[in-house]
């Protein structure tokens, strides 16, 4: 019993934390669109979610799943074809393509094996495996969904449609991020995409420094422009020595360019010692505010809010009923009544929404969103997974013996990722396979009883 309280408990530290940067994502984009102040549209959208999903419960969300994934897909498939519609007459798709991978950005296949490097082919298989693993096969807020099915086909047909879809939709979420990267080869980028940050410069002590730095990133962005161009030629014409030559002229005058950035940085932190350096999470959305004719803005609007209702509601729905069955049912009220369990459930609903809310609101502080919930998925994940492999697969294991082992294996995750030694993602791979082994070995010390309870 105690093991499952263990796991639940893993579960809901790590779903409520990523639950709130569900969040915190629509929030930020709503706020720079609308140029609100990002905490209320946080507190908006986080209440909104949070109220709908106390309400309605699982059949809310089971509702909001196809609306979801269709406005996901509908978004990629116009962005993408605005991108390609606005890069020059010359350059289509196959020359975007071109012209990214010369720059460094189109390296989708490290076969590397290197333990500095996050992103290589061993650590995306193998790494990347036992983390959708434990996320399709241990998280409740992916196994309720196929709870909610109408029957057994129905809700394995969700699982497999779940698992296969995000497959194109990651895809198609990289290939506009390359498309967004070669419109900027063309198209004037701003020095730092958080034009909030900016703004504030311009209003500073500082603006006549940004204004001396503003200007040299214009000239080098012409320059960097006509390489680009000339570059576009040399591919055309098949030259190999003029390819390499532009490509060496374009890595120098990008490197250039970011040392102008970082100088911008230095006085956007001098200014204001609080502002958040990072703006990998804002390019796309200073792509979607330039470009965008307002009434798409609109209607990105409805389809952020929307998209982000499902996901977050579930989550949250999810982290209800866990602590529900697994908190309140097993150590505070065994014997509760069908009418308590559900006001109960509301209850935790609204506690777990409020939490998710509060997390939200520091998220800013984060780094890039999807990183941050991967890695965070991989302090915990690994854990779980281990525990429900040895309660299927293992059952000569007792329960005191995986208690032990996934506290062990938790602690042996954190120092590791605190360490920063390997990448995140091998984390999924060390920690399952740490549960398994310490409580394999754990259990060849514990003497067996006659009456053994397993692992439940």
């Amino acid at each position: 019993m105690k093991t499952r309280g263990l796991t639940a408990i893993l579960f809901l530290v790590q779903r409520g934390i990523s639950t709130g940067i569900t969040i915190f994502a629509p929030a930020l984009i709503i706020s720079t669109i609308l140029h609100i102040d990002l905490t209320w549209t946080t507190l908006g959208i986080g209440s909104f979610v949070v109220l709908y999903t106390t309400y309605g419960g699982t059949k809310a969300v089971s509702h909001t799943q196809l609306l979801q994934m269709s406005i996901i897909f509908g978004s990629l498939l116009t962005a993408g074809i605005l991108v390609i519609y606005l890069l020059p007459e010359n350059i289509g798709l196959s020359k975007a393509l071109h012209i990214a991978g010369k720059s460094g950005k189109a390296n989708a296949l490290d076969f590397t094996f290197d333990l500095n490097n996050n992103y290589t082919l061993w650590t995306g298989l193998i790494g990347g495996f036992f983390l959708q693993l434990s996320y399709f096969g241990t998280d409740q807020s992916q196994v309720g969904r196929y709870l909610t099915g109408a029957s057994i086909k129905e809700s394995r047909m969700g699982l497999i449609m779940n698992g296969l879809l995000k497959i194109p939709m990651q895809f198609a979420i990289l290939l506009i991020g390359i498309l967004v990267f070669a419109y900027y080869q063309f198209h004037q980028p701003p020095i730092f995409f958080n034009q909030v940050e900016i703004k504030k410069l311009q209003e500073s002590k500082y603006a006549p420094d940004y204004q001396v730095l503003e200007q040299k990133h214009s000239e080098l962005f012409k320059v960097r422009e006509s390489v680009v161009q000339q570059l576009n030629t040399a591919l055309d014409q098949d030259d190999k020595k003029s390819i390499v030559d532009y490509r060496s002229a374009l890595s120098d005058l990008n490197t250039q360019m970011q040392d102008v950035k970082t100088r911008t940085l230095n006085l956007i932190k001098k200014n204001n010692p609080t502002a958040e350096t990072n703006d990998n999470n804002y390019v796309f959305l200073s792509f979607v505010t330039s470009v965008f004719p307002k009434g798409l803005i609109g209607l990105l609007i409805a389809v952020i809010f929307l998209a982000s209702m499902g996901s977050t509601a579930s989550a949250i729905n999810s982290l209800a009923s866990t602590t529900t069955i697994d908190i309140y049912k097993r150590f505070i009220n065994r014997k509760s009544s069908e009418k308590q369990d559900l006001l109960w459930s509301r209850l935790f609903t609204l506690i777990w929404g409020t939490f998710t809310v509060l997390v939200a609101l520091y998220a800013n502080r984060l780094g890039n969103l999807l990183e941050a919930v991967n890695i965070l998925g991989s302090l915990f994940y690994g854990t779980i997974l281990g525990i429900f492999i040895v309660a299927f697969y293992m059952k000569a294991i007792q329960g005191k013996a995986v208690f032990v082992a996934a506290i062990l294996s938790e602690i042996i995750v954190v120092g590791i990722w605190l360490l920063d030694k390997i990448p995140f993602l091998w984390l999924n791979l060390i920690g399952c396979l740490a549960v398994m082994l310490i409580a394999y070995f754990l259990q060849l010390g514990i003497k067996p009883k006659k009456d053994i309870h397993h692992l439940t």
